[in-house]
């Protein structure tokens, strides 16, 4: 754990002007600390900026009473996390992050604003609502209402009686599971390729397998991208191929044998916990015109996924790059629909034909008694880190979506960092030989401090599915 001490500041009785916030650093200094945090009653023992704890990196934590040694637990006083955004900013698109901060921290309060709007959330369960918003104009009215929630002095008064309540949620959460969640079936489809499709299957699914999740990952891509980057693929030569005789190809091509525990890997070496896996194979490509003349067996992946339903809470599919024979299996097969894209103009203009597809998917998905698939929305993935493309350019793409495609948008970002290829590419010496040995980011980030902010995001978008999804 890390962070940064100011030692001082001064109490500032000036009312707040937002207009003389130009940027963030000027939300963090002029609202927040030289005028939020005297006014709230906070002094330079009990609050601190710029904390690190784990993957999660906070611009303010604010505590009841004074903490020392500095440490966060469940006997830690009721506390506030405070993030600071860029005035041009939209706080919406900073949520999931704030409630992924205070559930994770068992944090009680949080307070986000870019200077123009302040909104606090407060955290329930694993959830978080919106208790209070203001404009930065009229904080100074507001200022007593903020007092009551977030004051150092009203935190302190419910000190006993808050703490207790918090204890008694978290226990209930911790309930064991009571069967009410029925098995979810995700497909990860976009016709463009290079958006960081199989990035977003495999990562998504090792972090909702980190979040106790029972998750099957279906590799139904002739490319195998899924299959290698689960670690399947431990051979040099075809000779020791041991992929080619069990795969989806198997599990589809056949009504009466090959079930899905008769095909079924687990990833070697991949994540912690590891992932069951059905692999897929070079060789799949050739059959796609065989088992796209029996209508039968566009079919037998639902059959044999209903067969399982008790065995996993979430099934992920990986599809390939196109309109074909086995895009259209796996949206049969789904519950949900995950578009990842870049959201440049090459992916943009090919979501009409995404649209058409699911259009022409689900009226077959009524001759057999299955409901619309639900689009959950397009992931942004790959997107640059670059300030000036963040504050002007990504807006107005995330725009486009909504506006010209008429699609939802999920507010997780993955951001496209080298750490996500790296992973990918490690690789194990064995005698002479060099292997592949790729990793999640989720379990490359134990070891590798520059992987922990791709695998927060990648623990966003899996809170958001899950919420999206009603699992608990």
């Amino acid at each position: 754990m890390f962070f940064h001490k100011l030692n001082s500041i001064e109490v500032n009785n000036l009312p707040f002007n937002p207009e003389l916030c130009r940027n963030e650093s000027e939300v963090e200094s002029k609202l927040i600390v030289q005028y939020l945090l005297p006014q709230l009653g906070y002094t330079p023992d009990t609050w601190h900026q710029e904390v690190a704890v784990g993957s999660i990196r906070l611009d303010f934590l604010a505590f009841a009473a004074q903490v020392l040694p500095f440490v966060i637990d469940a006997n830690s006083p009721l506390s506030v996390v405070m993030e600071a955004k860029h005035p041009k900013q939209n706080l919406n698109n900073h949520f999931l992050r704030l409630r992924h901060y205070l559930t994770s921290l068992n944090v009680r309060y949080g307070l986000l604003t870019n200077g123009k709007e302040i909104r606090i959330y407060e955290k329930s369960g694993d959830d978080i609502k919106l208790v209070f918003s203001c404009y930065g104009k009229d904080v100074e009215t507001k200022l007593g209402e903020i007092k009551d929630l977030i004051g150092r002095d009203s935190l302190n008064k419910n000190q006993l009686t808050d703490s207790a309540t918090i204890h008694n949620s978290e226990k209930e959460l911790n309930l064991p599971d009571q069967g009410k969640n029925s098995m979810k079936t995700i497909a990860i489809y976009h016709n463009k390729g290079g958006v960081g499709k199989t990035t977003v299957a495999v990562n998504l699914a090792a972090a909702l397998s980190k979040k106790g999740k029972r998750v099957l990952l279906i590799d139904i891509d002739s490319q195998a991208n899924t299959t290698f980057a689960t670690g399947l693929i431990k051979f040099q030569f075809e000779e020791d191929d041991d992929l080619k005789d069990k795969n989806v190809y198997h599990l589809i091509e056949s009504g009466e044998f090959n079930y899905i525990p008769d095909i079924v890997r687990q990833s070697q070496y991949f994540n912690n916990p590891e992932i069951d896996v059905i692999p897929s194979h070079i060789t799949l490509i050739e059959y796609q015109d065989t088992l796209n003349k029996i209508a039968a067996t566009r079919r037998r992946l639902v059959k044999k996924l209903n067969m399982v339903e008790s065995n996993y809470d979430i099934v992920i599919i990986d599809t390939p790059p196109s309109r074909d024979y086995y895009a259209e299996v796996a949206l049969i097969a789904a519950d949900y629909l995950i578009i990842p894209s870049d959201l440049k103009p090459f992916a943009n203009q090919g979501l009409p034909t995404v649209r058409n597809f699911i259009k022409q998917v689900n009226e077959y998905r009524d001759d057999i008694g299955k409901l619309p698939i639900n689009i959950m929305g397009i992931v942004a993935s790959k997107i640059s880190t670059n300030a000036k493309f963040l504050q002007y350019t990504f807006p107005k793409q995330r725009e486009v979506i909504l506006e010209r495609y008429n699609l939802p948008l999920m507010e997780a970002v993955i951001y496209d960092r080298t750490v996500l290829s790296e992973c990918m590419n490690q690789t194990i010496t064995v005698g002479e030989l060099e292997y592949p040995d790729p990793k999640s980011v989720i379990k490359y980030a134990e070891v590798k401090s520059n992987a922990q902010q791709s695998a927060m995001e990648f623990e966003i978008l899996a809170d958001e599915v899950l919420q999206k999804m009603g699992i608990n």
